[in-house]
């Protein structure tokens, strides 16, 4: 199954989050909160009943701040 994941910095961590599902990890650096992310997500599906899950979508947004 494909997901597709986002990676912030907060702090002195990386978080990881699946944008179809509501599911997130941490790391120190991005490649272990994206390997936590991905235990995570097979912990996750472990118990659930296959299901079709809408394929995420990215769009990126101009916020006006400030003004």
């Amino acid at each position: 199954m494909k997901l597709t994941a986002s990676v912030t910095r907060d702090g002195g961590w990386f978080v990881a989050q699946c944008l179809e599902v509501d599911v997130c990890s941490q790391g120190e650096s991005r490649e272990e909160a994206l390997r936590n992310l991905n235990e995570a997500l097979e912990l996750y599906f472990e118990d659930e009943e296959p299901r079709d899950i809408p394929e995420a979508s990215i769009e990126y947004l101009d916020v006006a701040v400030g003004q």
